[in-house]
């Protein structure tokens, strides 16, 4: 399943949502080589957010291949820097693409809830909150995590928060054949937490690289329990679609609310 649009209205212009999405794209073509090595693997290694060096819990010096042409090389002081610029960093095509679409179709309605100041250093703290996560559940692992992935499951648990019955439609593929379907946002972002879930769990003590799960659930929390105190009152309540007790699913008519 994949989403490709809601039915909710922008009440505010998302600017940062934009130039999120903005510096990455700049971020993947300016500093990764549009995904082609050597520029990709070495790019992850100095940029990319590796447990192992950050906390120094594997001796410096130590080597681990990355890409087939790459060695990294753990250093002998604290990284502190990559859990920043690990959020704007991505692994391939697919990776970058996949991400800023959730951005894109999420981002906006969780922006129209606290304005553009407050939206950036949400954004921040989910992607924090979610490399804290992942370096928990393995401090001594030398593989790099990269992606906007868990700044983005941030942005995705204050969605769900905020507007639970608005329909998210999802193309759904079967073999050879592909429809779509609307769906509850509580439904279908309640799935894709479940998912990161059980995924986490099973990949526990897993060796080598994979999907940053953990990442993904600590950043879904993270904006669950940040709306709280970032969203603005003022600004939700022109939204027409918030909370549990809207009267009645949003349809086509969305698109007649006026954008502020």
């Amino acid at each position: 399943m994949f989403p490709i649009r809601d039915d909710n209205p922008q009440i505010l212009t998302p600017y940062v949502t934009y130039g999120i999405i903005a510096l990455n794209v700049l971020v993947w073509v300016a500093v990764q080589g549009f995904g082609s090595d050597p520029t990709l693997s070495g790019s992850i290694c100095r940029l990319g957010l590796i447990p192992g060096e950050l906390l120094q819990s594997i001796p410096a010096g130590t080597r681990f291949q990355v890409g087939p042409n790459m060695v990294c090389v753990l250093g002998d002081t604290s990284t502190w820097h990559t859990t920043v610029t690990s959020m704007f960093m991505h692994g391939g095509w697919l990776h970058i693409i996949g991400n800023m679409w959730f951005l894109w179709i999420f981002g906006d309605n969780v922006e129209d809830s606290m304005g553009h100041t407050r939206f950036a250093m949400f954004y921040l703290l989910c992607g924090l909150a979610a490399a804290a996560a992942q370096i928990t559940s393995n401090p001594e692992s030398m593989v790099p995590m990269v992606g906007a992935s868990g700044a983005i499951g941030g942005v995705m648990g204050a969605y769900i928060t905020l507007y639970p019955r608005v329909r998210v439609h999802m193309l759904i593929f079967l073999g050879f054949l592909f429809t779509t379907i609307a769906v509850p946002a509580v439904l279908m972002l309640g799935y894709w937490l479940l998912v990161q879930v059980f995924s986490g769990v099973s990949s526990l003590g897993a060796q080598g690289g994979g999907v940053a799960f953990w990442a993904h659930v600590g950043g879904f929390i993270a904006g669950v329990v940040l709306i709280q105190i970032f969203k603005d009152k003022n600004l939700l309540a022109k939204h027409p679609y918030h909370g549990w007790r809207q009267q009645r699913s949003p349809t086509q008519n969305w698109r007649r609310v006026s954008r502020l």
